[in-house]
């Protein structure tokens, strides 16, 4: 019979930053508060854009509480013998329904932008500045209270794209209010409402594809599969490595996992030495920080990198 020894390293990260749940909790308060103001003020208003803002606000609105949720759940819930992994992966699972939920929000407001082109009415110009103004300082506000945390978390990053484009659709929305109420051209506000929705799809795309792979199970761009192969063949013991399986957990984690050939039969003790040499290089050249080796010396299968199932 063979003996199949496994050996699983544990060089986690420990930079990963606490996020700030405080802050999101305000910058939800905060985006209630305007999607109110401006949604009624839109109607009153007969501002397209305006009812825009408003409706970009509400899905801030959800997108923060799908953070704020996942930043609880991933920051509080541990690995159980269930859930062995625990909730690592909830904040990028709320990363990519933020970011769809965006692009299909844009694409709304495209539409009705464009119908808005071909039957423009006026516009009481007034009402528009005032509530976008209130759009600029909240959000302004709210972005400068997760900028630091969106550094380095895919979920606060795409919390702070949605109060960040926000802000900025509420400068549009500001300035065309300003051309309409001097200078009546009222087909001003469909032009930024077609605007802001490409810019939305622009600024989300990347993060959607982002966190599809990372759902997908997909190698993170930055790892190269050939070149951690001949990393591993660098060791003189080692004859082969197949079975290859590379995976992000979530932003923070990268996982390995493969058998390795041996020339000899070697110890176990021999084996732990040579797996930790081997996770130090690929922590240091491609920041894989969870390996999984399964040994096989003599044994009868398949050699490929990648095994086709």
């Amino acid at each position: 019979m063979t003996l199949f020894i496994k050996k699983m390293s544990h060089n986690h990260s420990h930079n990963h930053l606490s996020i700030s749940g405080k802050n999101l909790l305000i910058s939800i308060v905060l985006n209630v508060l305007i999607t109110v103001a401006q949604l009624i003020g839109g109607i009153l208003s007969g501002s397209l854009a305006l009812i825009s803002d408003a409706v970009h606000n509400f899905s801030d609105v959800i997108s923060l509480i799908i953070s704020y949720g996942a930043n609880l759940l991933s920051n509080s819930k541990k690995q159980t013998k269930q859930y062995t992994f625990g909730y690592k992966r909830a904040e990028i699972i709320a990363a990519f329904i933020n970011a769809a939920s965006l692009i299909a929000i844009a694409i709304f407001l495209a539409i009705e932008a464009v119908k808005r082109f071909n039957t423009p009415h006026d516009i009481e110009a007034g009402i528009v500045i005032w509530l976008a103004l209130l759009g600029i300082l909240a959000n302004g506000f709210s972005v400068l209270l997760l900028k630091n945390d969106a550094n380095h978390n895919l979920n606060m990053k795409t919390a702070y794209l949605h109060l960040l484009t926000d802000m900025l659709t509420s400068v549009a929305v500001f300035l065309g209010g300003i051309i309409m109420k001097y200078y009546q051209i009222y087909w001003i506000d469909a032009l930024l409402t077609l605007i802001i929705s490409f810019y939305l799809i622009y600024m989300s795309w990347e993060i959607l594809v982002t966190s599809t792979k990372i759902l997908m199970l997909f190698a993170p761009n930055h790892i190269v599969i050939d070149e951690v192969a001949d990393e591993v063949l660098k060791v003189d013991e080692i004859k082969n490595i197949h079975h290859v399986h590379i995976w992000q957990l979530n932003e923070n984690d990268c996982h390995l996992e493969a058998h390795i050939e041996f020339y000899k039969d070697i110890n176990l003790s021999d084996f732990d030495v040579i797996c930790e040499k081997i996770e130090q290089v690929l922590l240091d050249k491609f920041q894989i920080n969870h390996c999984n080796f399964q040994p096989e010396f003599k044994r009868d299968d398949e050699k490929e990198l990648i095994k086709q199932d």
